[in-house]
């Protein structure tokens, strides 16, 4: 009977989480892979612990040898470069309007940026798609 309690009350304890941390100094730009993550046997407060959500992504900011990886420090590789020359697309009900805009910003798929209208000179906020296309906000 204590043996069963002492095992429930350890058991009820906190799970600790491995936590992924950078195998080496990986610099803004990269994209990761395996031999870049490693393993740390401690569960540390916004780090990552599954690896698949980690492998392919893009690091958008220095990562240091034996630091935890957030999600805010990784993102999806970038598909437009600034001052790439872009499609610029305003969809609203059915009318759609393109042209050509100057990405002011380096973006992946699914980030939000300011581009140029090459045509009125005008500045607008964009979400870039997985082609590099900007969509204008309604």
């Amino acid at each position: 009977m204590i043996r069963a309690a002492l095992l429930l009350w350890l058991l009820a304890g906190p799970a600790l989480a491995d936590t992924i941390v950078a195998a080496r100094t990986i610099p803004a730009r990269t994209i990761l892979a395996p031999e870049d993550l490693a393993l740390r046997a401690d569960d540390i407060a916004g780090g990552v612990s599954d690896p698949g959500m980690l492998l392919g992504q893009e690091a958008r900011v220095a990562l240091y040898a034996g630091r935890p990886i957030r999600l805010s420090d990784i993102g999806p590789p970038a598909v437009v470069e600034r001052n790439a020359v872009i499609p610029l697309i305003y969809r609203s009900g059915g009318l759609v309007i393109s042209t050509e805009g100057r990405a002011l910003d380096r973006a992946g798929p699914g980030d939000v940026i300011r581009v140029m209208n090459l045509s009125s000179r005008t500045t607008v906020t964009a979400r870039i798609d997985d082609t590099g296309a900007a969509h204008v906000f309604n």
